[in-house]
Order: C-alpha cells, then structure tokens, then sequence
C-alpha cells in the first residue's frame, strides 16, 4: 500500500506559506497549511503528519512552543520538523530538536528537493 505522505506548513506568510505548499506538492506530499500557532496546536492533536515545515514566529504561539509539544507528542515521534525562520541564532538553539533548520529566504527547489529527500527515507531502516 502506497500511501502520499503528509505535511503539515505552519507559516504566517501568506506568499511563503503558498510557496512552501507549492514546493512540498511538489515533492510528492499531501498539505495542509496554518497560519496561526493556536490552530496549528489544535490540528496537532487531531493528525499525524510525516513532516511539519514550522516558522517560528507565527501570531497565537510560538514555533518553539509547538516544536516541543511535537517532540513530546510520542504519536508524533516520527513525524519530520523543517524549522523555516530567519532567526538564525533562534533557530540555532533549537537545532538538535528539529530535523532540519533552513535560514529564509528559503527557495522552491531547495525545498521541494530535502523534503522529497524525506519521502525517499521513510521506509528505510534506521
């Protein structure tokens, strides 16, 4: 059974929230996209994203706020966090706890390409 991954884009940009979805249908997944911290807690309780791609500045709470609950949430514990921020030394705190950190301006190929590399390493063993 081939299933299309799913990603969740948490991004209060309205433009880089579009290009973020863009890029990861792309790549092969299925999106849902959030702009606002508060809903994208209430969604994390309700689905099972295989990625999240998380600003860390977004209205309601803060990216960091919600990466904990998703590394705490064991029903989430495979579930791959991109950070997207242009808060350098924000994300550099937090790398440990993301999969990947990627500094805005972020590009379509760039991340349609590592997200897709995501898919391509699911299944494999660890």
């Amino acid at each position: 059974m081939n299933t299309q991954p799913f990603a969740l884009v948490v991004e209060d940009n309205e433009d880089l929230n579009m290009i973020f979805s863009t890029a990861l249908e792309q790549a092969g997944y299925k999106i849902e996209s959030i702009s606002d911290g508060l809903v994208a807690q209430k969604r994390l309780k309700e689905i099972t994203p295989d990625l999240v791609v998380l600003d860390l500045h977004i209205p309601g709470v803060n990216g960091n706020i919600i990466l904990g609950q998703i590394r705490a949430d064991q029903r989430l514990a495979q579930a791959r966090v991109i950070l997207a921020t242009a808060d350098a030394e924000f994300a550099a705190s937090l790398q440990g706890q993301a999969d990947l950190v990627l500094l805005k301006p972020i590009s379509f190929s760039q991340l349609s390409q590592l997200a897709g590399r995501f898919i391509n390493t699911k299944h494999q063993p660890e």
